[in-house]
């Protein structure tokens, strides 16, 4: 049975390495890493066949596609919106820290064109959901950078949840087809949470990921006293690709929804 949860490290050079088309969690059919970048350090990003996603996590980086170059910062995860450039086969994206930076790359194989696209924080809001539902303890803000709706050309979903302190995300507990990555942070080193995968649950801490198979249930929930940052990254499967609409809820949990908690 493929591996579902993992706690990696960052190497000597500033990478770590979540799924890969190779490693334990292939299942995922995405290449995922995270980079910690020095001041003035530069990496460079894209391969042909694939599609890739550079978000900033924190820090202040220069991304540079084709003819653009753009400045962009965010202070942490927790206090300001996601910057994005989404590129197709053959492009490339350099990327060089102004600051001390850690970003996130997803890829996978994608032989579409398309325009490179650099997502702002107002392409992506933060909105609630679930607020003063099941007890108003599965309230979190959720903001979708791209999915099959605004980029029908991508193989790939990526978008960040914000937990509020002591409180579920991902709840109902709920299922659907493609696989989907998620990628933890506290807003303090000691943070954790729980991360359920079918029948099996982890203990989410500051840098984690779980690794979810297709058609398992993944409700999570964070300590009192933390906030939690995940994500969330989804692979289309072909001729199914995920859409907003695909919740399938375990029918267990449905009554919830109706049930007075007061």
């Amino acid at each position: 049975m493929a591996k579902v949860f993992g706690w990696p490290e960052f190497d000597a050079s500033g990478e770590k390495i979540l799924t890969t088309y190779e490693n334990e969690y292939k299942e995922m059919n995405m290449d995922i890493r995270v980079y910690r970048m020095a001041v003035q350090e530069v990496r460079e990003f894209g391969c042909e066949g694939e599609e890739t996603a550079v978000l900033l996590l924190q820090g202040k980086v220069m991304f540079q596609w084709n003819e653009y170059l753009q400045e962009v910062s965010r202070r942490d995860v927790f206090s300001q919106g996601p910057w994005c450039i989404h590129v197709c086969t053959g492009q490339k994206v350099e990327v060089a820290a102004v600051e001390e930076t850690e970003i996130l790359v997803q890829r996978t194989h994608n032989k579409t064109e398309f325009a490179p696209k650099l997502y702002k924080p107002e392409d992506a809001p933060w909105k609630y959901s679930c607020r003063d539902k099941f007890g108003n303890v599965a309230k979190r803000r959720v903001n979708t950078i791209f999915d099959y709706e605004t980029a029908p050309y991508s193989n790939m979903v990526l978008g960040e949840v914000l937990n509020d302190r002591g409180n579920w995300s991902g709840y109902l507990p709920h299922r659907h087809p493609q696989p989907e990555v998620y990628y933890f942070k506290f807003d303090h080193p000691e943070g954790f949470g729980a991360s359920f995968v079918g029948d099996e649950v982890f203990k989410s801490t500051e840098g984690s990921f779980s690794a979810i198979p297709g058609g398992r249930l993944h409700p999570q929930a964070v300590a009192p006293g933390f906030q939690m940052y995940t994500c969330w990254m989804i692979r289309h499967l072909e001729g199914n690709p995920w859409l907003q609409t695909d919740r399938c809820e375990d029918e267990r949990y449905v009554w919830m929804h109706e049930a007075d908690f007061d």
